[in-house]
């Protein structure tokens, strides 16, 4: 399976990639909420074999851009573009499906896994309600068979079926209940799945068991993975394709070793270089100074360029297009080559290490006592 994040009118680009057929794609997306204009533009097409990662400071729009795919944004935010996707060689236009078929779309064809588990349960139905609910809701009737399918879900996150299954959410400790959302998005065998900061707010430990799960599911499940976080060691650990957002916009996409050794935004440089590791010698942090702009008062040309090393007064006043900088790698930054040559004189030797994050310890076998 194959994601694709793109927009038709950049023929440069259309031109540069051949394309495997596609199962989401994203196209001149607009989202207007209230009175501000967020461009969650992905301005390319790109080969995703197995799941892609969209990193970025917290208000950079990662999270809008996954409602926006399921069309779960406030009643006061419209959407404008496509949103396409593909089903059994069938491209369907997300945006035109009704409310009857959005519901079927959502969890059968798309899942996504929240930020706070707890808030994505509804706190007086036990988990197996809430799994028949979503099941009926798609058609199932057979709860003998829908139960089934349950239980091997929860088994295939490390939960006992017995303790989970009848319990509320709040009998439930965080771990546990990331790991149930899990196992419910895979219920109906979904072909997308969004994860949203799966790991925020878990202790280390239980962060290593999500992340060992989220793994094993990408190397085994036959699905589009979709991982969004501002933790740049997870996203090198679970993805084959990055993603950079700042300011409502994707400014640099290519492969992980590209992104984390071979950057040409120079956000994605200094969320990069702002990164500490635990392993081999000290070495001092950078920062990117500033702060991210206002969306209600975008400045004019790139949206970084207040905060940008690299500036130049072209910077300011023209807003640069995703450029093709190298095989299957895109940036918006009118001075790349500038970026390039500074990592030249200044490599990054050490990139973004998954082992950041804590030791794997062998990727031992989690069990729902470490979160009891």
């Amino acid at each position: 399976m194959h994601a694709l994040v793109e927009v038709h009118d950049d023929a440069e680009l259309d031109r540069a990639l051949a394309i495997d057929p596609t199962v989401v794609g994203v196209n001149n997306r607009n989202l207007k909420t209230f009175e501000v204009d967020i461009e969650n533009t992905a301005r390319l097409r790109a080969r995703i074999p197995a799941g892609i990662a969209v990193v970025g400071e917290s208000g950079s729009g990662k999270t809008t851009l996954a409602l926006a795919i399921v069309r779960l944004l406030p009643e006061t935010a419209t959407v404008g573009g496509k949103i396409q996707y593909r089903r059994n060689g069938t491209e369907i236009e997300v945006l035109d499906l009704s409310n009857k078929e959005m519901r079927a779309f959502r969890w059968r064809d798309c899942a996504m896994v929240f930020q706070a588990a707890l808030n994505a349960f509804n706190p007086v139905l036990k988990v197996w309600d809430q799994a028949w609910d979503t099941a009926k809701a798609h058609g199932w009737h057979d709860k003998t068979a829908v139960r089934a399918k349950l239980n091997d879900t929860l088994r295939f996150v490390q939960l006992d079926p017995g303790r989970a299954i009848d319990a509320y959410p709040h009998e439930l400790s965080g771990g546990m209940r990331q790991r149930v959302l899990l196992a419910l998005s895979l219920l109906l065998d979904p072909q997308i799945l969004i994860l949203d900061e799966p790991t925020t707010a878990l202790d280390i430990l239980t962060q290593r068991t999500i992340i060992t799960l989220l793994r094993q599911l990408k190397e085994e499940q036959n699905f589009t993975m979709i991982f969004i976080s501002h933790d740049l060691a997870i996203a090198a650990e679970l993805a084959d394709r990055i993603g950079t957002m700042y300011a409502g916009r994707l400014v640099e996409m290519g492969s992980s070793d590209d992104i984390f050794y071979r950057p040409r935004h120079p956000y994605t440089l200094g969320l990069i270089r702002a990164v500490p590791t635990v392993t081999g010698g000290f070495e001092e942090l950078e920062s990117i100074p500033g702060s991210p702009p206002d969306l209600v008062d975008l400045p004019s040309g790139c949206k970084f360029h207040q905060r940008c090393a690299f500036v130049s007064d072209k910077c300011r006043t023209e807003e640069p297009e995703l450029d093709l900088v190298g095989p299957e790698h895109f940036a918006a930054c009118w001075n790349w080559r500038d970026v390039e040559q500074q990592l030249v004189a200044n490599p990054l030797h050490r990139g973004v290490q998954p082992t950041m994050m804590a030791p794997r310890q062998a990727d031992r076998q989690p069990s729902e006592e470490q979160d009891a």
